[in-house]
């Protein structure tokens, strides 16, 4: 699979089926992670890969919402992605770290799609809850949670008429005029 295939096949699906985190699972996405660019290469991100049974239980019954909850308890593993402004560039008000961290995130999505995974970012969590569970300082900015598993094809009977339709099919996307200018802005 080429870079266009995965950006093109990656989705955010729900309905997940478990699969084995090996080693080799989480050195593929920790290379991923590890080549992209960063602020003068200070590379700020950092991450947990949660896959043991009783971490990531943990991590499912404590940290998630209970939406989020809902549909990722079948999650093989969750990645943890945190990072502070201080191990990234700040030139004048600009802080490098976010968007250095999401630009490995994202490598991270793309490698976990080219193999067969779905890696879905998400909101619905607590940061404090996350910092708890996995010992996680109070300094570090806890980015986001990447629930990680095989898709599963068979949707299940308790999920809404709009889960079913998200998971059949893409979200309708903004047109690329609404967000993609030449030469200058205009709104």
């Amino acid at each position: 699979m080429n870079v266009k295939d995965a950006i093109e096949n990656r989705r955010a699906y729900r309905v997940l089926t478990e699969i084995k985190i090996t080693e080799e699972i989480i050195d593929e996405l920790g290379k991923a992670a590890q080549l992209m660019p960063s602020c003068f290469n200070k590379q700020p991100w950092r991450f947990v890969f949660v896959y043991e049974d009783s971490q990531l239980d943990r991590m499912k019954n404590e940290a998630l919402s209970e939406k989020n909850l809902s549909w990722a308890n079948k999650a093989s593993m969750i990645i943890a992605v945190f990072s502070k402004k201080d191990l990234d560039c700040v030139i004048k008000d600009r802080e490098y770290y976010l968007f250095d961290t999401g630009m490995a995130v994202a490598s991270i999505i793309l490698r976990a799609t080219e193999m067969g995974l779905v890696a879905h970012p998400i909101a619905g969590y607590s940061p404090k809850k996350v910092r708890e569970v996995l010992n996680i300082p109070s300094e570090y900015n806890v980015i986001n949670l990447i629930i990680v598993g095989k898709k599963d094809p068979v949707i299940p009977d308790y999920f809404d008429n709009y889960q079913v339709e998200r998971e059949k099919n893409r979200p309708q996307r903004k047109p690329l005029k609404e967000f993609v200018f030449h030469n200058t802005f205009s709104s």
